[in-house]
């Protein structure tokens, strides 16, 4: 099931509270405890290539882009 099935599922049952409570009890996609996919970039989503240094969880493209603007120089 993909996140974006999931919370279709979820509008739908928000009426009914107990389907609802039921559903996620079994169905919730459990977080990450270990795993490339544990760390994603805050502003793309993307897993690879993470930057996790100093707090800033982005992965290098967008770190690429935001990086003059964070203060960090680029030398040649």
């Amino acid at each position: 099931m993909t996140v974006s099935n999931y919370s279709k599922i979820l509008e739908q049952l928000k009426t009914k509270r107990a389907k609802y409570n039921k559903f996620l009890k079994h169905n919730k996609p459990k977080e990450k405890k270990c795993g490339m996919d544990k760390y994603r970039c805050e502003i793309c989503g993307r897993a690879g290539g993470h930057i996790k240094k100093y707090g800033l969880k982005l992965c290098r493209q967008c770190f690429r882009e935001i990086a003059l603007s964070m203060g960090f120089k680029k030398y040649n």
